[in-house]
């Protein structure tokens, strides 16, 4: 019943970035929960990449535009923090994204619930990502040794003496809640000298952790191939992060990484290419989504062209993604210069970052087949 209704669902919209109700065909974002225009209830299906149109029918939602569409919310939907949909006779309450959570905070008091939606609004968009790539996401409910779980911690509930890191270990995702506090996300970017800090970055960054392990770690044919790029991740990660904490990225660190974070160790290198790599794809979908073109001739200097915006998860030619994302990343970039806002994307490539991120581009692809 489930694949039947999605079935009737306009191909037109699948996997795109711009998302309607099916009802009044009213644009809403990935986030919205209720259709602005018609009010209907609206549900996101993960795996099509679709929004329903609902009215609840006791326990259930039925689907306005089939008779026998009926779905049940993601058992986070009673927090307003998830707007996933699943099969009204699913065994499971949670939805794929959420049900990889391992520890959330503390709601007791309702302190950390503005936190963690933000908290899962990120890591929800990241979770559509890696979909899209047709990566494999297995939660350590159902697999310990080689799964992924997300923990969402606060200092204030650690034992005494304790520090909490935003990091990733054996599968498991730790992001810091105070990180979704915009002041305190900002004073840290400033104290570590980051030209950019956001809660999307950090998930990106910390899932290219796990799918190190799984893509790179595992496979004897990849790991030489990546310690001839990165280097050899068999050095002393902690005298490494110590050292950079330390005495900071060497001077030329821009000829050979995205960022001085970068320099600190080839894991590290391979998850600030990771996250940047997603960064570029997601910017490449959303102007594919919308139809974005662009044709500027600087008066008499090189031209700036976007002619032809494309599916960046459908298309594995990686030089045509990279030539493309330069010319919509300074366009965007002097739009958000001309009313003072931050860049969009303050970083630098070079001929090294390329190749780089040309080999995690690469991994994503071959795996697909």
């Amino acid at each position: 019943m489930f694949a039947g209704l999605l079935k009737e669902v306009s191909l037109r919209n699948q996997y795109m970035k711009i998302f309607h109700c099916d009802n009044c065909r009213h644009t809403v974002y990935f986030e919205n929960t209720i259709c602005e225009r018609c009010g209907a209830i609206l549900g996101y299906v993960p795996g099509r990449s679709v929004f329903l149109s609902l009215k609840q029918d006791g326990e259930l939602f039925q689907s306005l535009k089939a008779s026998n569409g009926k779905f049940k919310f993601c058992r986070n939907h009673q927090y307003d923090v998830c707007n996933w949909l699943l099969p009204f006779d699913a065994p499971d309450s949670l939805c794929p994204a959420c049900r990889l959570n391992e520890t959330i905070p503390n709601l007791e008091t309702g302190k950390f619930l503005p936190a963690w939606k933000k908290l899962e609004f990120a890591k929800h968009r990241l979770i559509y990502s890696l979909n899209r790539f047709g990566l494999q996401l297995i939660s350590k409910k159902d697999y310990a040794e080689k799964g992924l779980a997300f923990r969402f911690l606060s200092e204030e509930l650690l034992p005494e003496n304790e520090q909490l890191y935003t990091g990733h270990q054996g599968g498991r995702i730790t992001i810091k809640v105070s990180e979704a506090d915009a002041v305190v996300r900002e004073n840290i970017r400033t104290n570590l000298n980051e030209p950019y800090r956001t809660l999307i970055g950090h998930f990106r960054h910390e899932v290219g952790h796990y799918y190190w392990d799984r893509l790179i770690g595992d496979s004897d044919e990849r790991i030489d191939q990546f310690r001839a790029l990165f280097g050899d991740e068999r050095m002393d990660y902690a005298n490494a992060l110590q050292r950079h904490y330390e005495n900071g990225p060497s001077a030329d660190w821009r000829n050979s990484f995205i960022s001085a974070y970068a320099s600190s160790h080839p894991w590290e290198d391979w998850a600030e290419t990771w996250a940047h790599y997603l960064h570029i794809v997601e910017i490449m979908d959303t102007a594919h989504s919308f139809g974005i073109q662009i044709h500027a001739n600087s008066h008499g200097g090189e031209s700036i062209e976007l002619s032809e915006p494309f599916d960046p998860y459908k298309h594995d030619n990686f030089s045509r993604l990279f030539n493309n994302i330069l010319p919509l990343i300074f366009a965007v970039t002097s739009m958000n210069r001309s009313m003072g806002q931050p860049d969009l994307y303050p970083f630098v490539y070079n001929e090294s970052v390329r190749e780089k991120m040309k080999f995690v581009h690469d991994t994503i692809w071959l795996q697909k087949y």
